[in-house]
């Protein structure tokens, strides 16, 4: 049986819906003062770097962005250990008692993002994590929600949610696969 794709958001989408993410970060956190994103590898990372651009855009000001890698923190990982490899974190600033916006691509159980935030504690202290995600996709196994999200997508389990980048890493496309 051939795989069955929808898109739920195309090129366009994309951008207008991380254009709104932007503009409600700004909102929220009255401007970019003591801001920082940080990106969850690899998607995430790709998504941060759009947003601070956007940000900047409409700012003014750089807002910087870090990468974590949650390969050693998700628990599951003891019987993973020999088979996923680990990634590289860098997170380039301090930390401590800044506005961290942790950014991942597809929010589902929480896990990963339970992950993240165990990963940038260990880093410092921020003052806030507040969590931008460019789908929700629910299933929520902890509780877990995004404070700043693109688009909610009800899906089954059987189902995938897939951010496309092109070669340049931007994101290109949102495609359900069922």
């Amino acid at each position: 049986m051939a795989e069955e794709k929808t898109t739920i958001l195309d090129g366009a989408g994309v951008k207008r819906a991380l254009t709104r993410i932007a503009h409600e970060i700004l909102e929220r956190n009255k401007g970019v003062d003591d801001l920082v994103l940080v990106g969850i590898r690899t998607g995430g990372v790709h998504l941060a770097r759009e947003l601070s651009a956007r940000l900047e855009e409409i700012e003014g000001a750089k807002v910087p962005v870090g990468e974590v890698d949650i390969t050693l923190y998700r628990d599951d990982f003891k019987g993973q250990a020999p088979h996923l490899p680990v990634g590289k974190t860098d997170i380039p600033f301090v930390i401590e008692k800044m506005k961290v916006v942790l950014v991942d691509d597809v929010l589902f159980t929480g896990r990963t993002i339970r992950a993240a935030m165990d990963a940038i504690m260990d880093h410092g202290r921020p003052d806030c994590i507040q969590l931008a995600v460019l789908i929700d996709r629910g299933h929520r196994e902890l509780p877990i929600r995004a404070d700043f999200v693109g688009r909610n997508v009800p899906t089954s389990m059987r189902e995938k949610i897939v951010v496309l980048f092109d070669a340049d890493s931007r994101p290109t496309e949102v495609v359900l696969e069922k």
